[in-house]
This record gives structure tokens, C-alpha cells and sequence, in this order.
């Protein structure tokens, strides 16, 4: 599978995947996005094992990954070696050849996105209590809001690539930046993925987002 860009030298990339083998009672982690303005491609995985599991349903076209996407709810597999996997017959055969004990598969979303999924293994058997899907969950939804960002970004630039990049629409920008977080009562930073995020589903500009709302002739609703 291919490695996307966003495995840059600051680590930024691998250390999604560390938060989750530091965090949680798991082995190893990794992380994928598809369905986006990229191709499908590994993010990060924290050891080879977590790789081959990651590319194996990739190949396979099967696994829970995909139940995870279809349903956008976590796939929790604690026992996976003493439970049948009619769903994915060819994977969970796959699945047994190596050492793992238990998967847990939770979906990237942010709003109606789907980003991607986190792939969570143990070489011990047995579930994620409560607490611990409750942590799984915040640091995939954190994970989520962090690679949109980065792939709405790659997206924009590539988008206005050679239009002028004057410092007016740069401002227009910055201002309806603070409108929308005015509006909606949130972050500078949430305020511009939200410009980012409209940009990106309408196949525009964020200088175009950016003109409409302080023309306000485009409200963004919460």
C-alpha cells in the first residue's frame, strides 16, 4: 500500500500511531485514510505487524475495516482466534496465521466525512473496557480533525496552485475566520476547517468559501 505524504520528518505521521499504543492496552496501531481527496494509503503503523494487518485487508478487499466504514460504528474483536469470521471468511483466515489475539477497528469521521480507520491490535485476548473505548474513540476523532486538516490543506494548495495568492484574499480569509467562529461560538482553528471542510465538499476555493461569508451571502450552519 502506499505511504502518503503526511509521514514527514517531524514524526508528525507516527506519532498519531504512538498515542494510541501509549494510551491504551493494546500492541500496536495503525492508522489508514481513504475516501478523501487521496488515494487509500497508510498514514502510520506502529511495528511491521500493524502494517502487515493494515495492507492485508487492503489486499483482501475484506476485513472489519470496512464493516467500521459502512457502519461508522468501532468493530471490536476481542477473541478473534476462538470466533468465526463469516463476514470476512478469507481474512480471518489470513487473521490466524499470525499472532494476534484481539482487533479493535474504530472509523475516522468528522460530521458526514469519513477519513478514515484506526486499526487497533493486541497480542493478548480479550475486550476494551468502557473507559478504554471511551479514550479509543476521543483520540480517533482526535486523529480525524488532525489528517482532514492536513488533507484539505494538500487539497487547497494543489486547488490554487497558480491563481494569485494576493494578500487580500488572505485577509478575506482571516475575517471570515472570525465571523464563523463569531457565529458559531467555536475555535479559530475549527472556525477554519469549517471554511476548509465547505471548500473542500463544493470543489472550491477557501478564498471563494471566505468571499461568500463575508459578502454574507453563505452562512455556515453549526
Amino acid at each position: 500500500m502506499a505511504q502518503w505524504g503526511f509521514r514527514d520528518p517531524a514524526g508528525t505521521g507516527r506519532s498519531l500511531c504512538a498515542q494510541f499504543v501509549d494510551e491504551l492496552p493494546i500492541t500496536g496501531a495503525a492508522v489508514s485514510v481513504f475516501g478523501t481527496a487521496v488515494p487509500e494509503t497508510t498514514v502510520c503503523a506502529s511495528d511491521d505487524l500493524a502494517a502487515r494487518l493494515d495492507d492485508m485487508q487492503y489486499d483482501l478487499g475484506e476485513g472489519p475495516r470496512w464493516l467500521a466504514v459502512r457502519t461508522r460504528r468501532p468493530v471490536l474483536l476481542p477473541h478473534v482466534r476462538t470466533t468465526e469470521h463469516p463476514a470476512w471468511p478469507v481474512y480471518g483466515t489470513a487473521l490466524l496465521e499470525t499472532a494476534v489475539e484481539a482487533l479493535f477497528v474504530f472509523p475516522l469521521i468528522v460530521g458526514a466525512i469519513d477519513v478514515g480507520v484506526v486499526e487497533l491490535y493486541s497480542l493478548s485476548p480479550g475486550s476494551l473496557d468502557r473507559v478504554d473505548q471511551a479514550r479509543a474513540a476521543s483520540l480517533a476523532d482526535r486523529v480525524a480533525w488532525t489528517l482532514l486538516d492536513r488533507i484539505l490543506s494538500l487539497d487547497d494548495e494543489l486547488r490554487q496552485g497558480n491563481p494569485d495568492l494576493s494578500p487580500l484574499s488572505r485577509r478575506e480569509i482571516h475575517q471570515a475566520t472570525g465571523m464563523v467562529l463569531v457565529q458559531l461560538g467555536i475555535t479559530p482553528t475549527e472556525a477554519l476547517m469549517r471554511l476548509r471542510a465547505h471548500a473542500f465538499a463544493h470543489d472550491v476555493s477557501v478564498r471563494q468559501v471566505a468571499h461568500e461569508v463575508v459578502a454574507k451571502t453563505l452562512v455556515l450552519s453549526p
